[in-house]
């Protein structure tokens, strides 16, 4: 299988370094001449303006990967869904002021018992979305995640649940984030991954820890668990996708690592793994 040979597609999620604020994680991407960096909203909400990070990315040379995150549609009352939809159109101007292309969405959990109404109103949300994004040069980024995690972020849990929301509209509205820590067990992968091509507008990588520490925060560093990453990276590839390889990492072990020791794992494991 062929080997990556530079860090031209390597981004740091920001939750790697979930530590370290914007401009901190910022200057570890320059020093360690990472080209791409993937942001997340609770970070942006740290710094003064939305328009100070913005400047600060601008400034840095560094090219933003995605945003994440949007989703959370279902909600108990209608007017929590409301909130919920405006909250979605202001991470979308947020992606278009930082300069991705890319907001991910977190679909979101059930408001109660009815999970098949939950799924509903994912796709009703994503529905409503779509021409506000679109008007602002946004790709939204179905994220399935592990099942594991239905009852508290997010009711798509296939990839193939996500490829069906997603071929109700054109490739440039609405694709598929393959994140291989929630999409590595299942028996329908490649076939999926290669359903999605023209579609996949992200690829995170990390590793499945055996035994798994923690449901939430027990992803591993690339090569310390079972994950074939190789095979499916070029999977991946093969389905059209040649866009950043974001390392998305929730790990207390590794957010105590200083930025200089997180980025310089990482590239290690990146080539050696990925």
């Amino acid at each position: 299988m062929q080997q990556l040979t530079n860090f031209e597609r390597l981004s740091l999620n920001q939750i790697t370094t979930d530590r370290l604020s914007l401009p901190e994680a910022v200057e570890a991407c320059l020093r360690a001449d990472v080209p791409w960096i993937a942001l997340w909203r609770h970070k942006l909400a740290q710094m003064p303006s939305l328009t100070e990070a913005r400047r600060l990315i601008r400034d840095s040379g560094l090219r933003v990967s995605s945003l994440c995150r949007g989703g959370m549609f279902p909600a108990a009352t209608p007017e929590e869904r409301r909130k919920r939809m405006d909250d979605n159109r202001r991470a979308v101007e947020e992606a278009a002021e930082l300069g991705t292309d890319v907001l991910v969405l977190v679909c979101g959990s059930a408001a109660g018992k009815d999970i098949a109404e939950a799924r509903l109103m994912v796709e009703e949300g994503i529905a409503e979305l779509v021409p506000f994004a679109e008007s602002h040069g946004i790709r939204l980024g179905i994220e399935p995640l592990h099942p594991m995690y239905a009852a508290e972020r997010s009711v798509i849990n296939l990839l193939s649940q996500a490829n069906d929301i997603a071929e109700r509209y054109r490739p440039e509205q609405v694709g598929v984030v393959v994140d291989v820590f929630h999409v590595w067990w299942d028996p329908a992968l490649y076939e999926q991954i290669a359903r999605a091509a023209g579609r996949i507008v992200g690829y995170h990588v990390s590793d499945w820890i055996v035994p798994t520490p923690d449901l939430l925060m027990g992803r591993g560093m690339m090569g310390d668990g079972v994950i074939e990453l190789r095979r499916i990276r070029q999977a991946v590839e093969a389905a059209g996708y040649a866009g950043p390889i974001e390392v998305e990492i929730f790990n207390k072990e590794i957010w105590e690592l200083s930025g200089e020791a997180s980025l310089s794992l990482i590239k290690s494991r990146y080539l050696e793994h990925v």
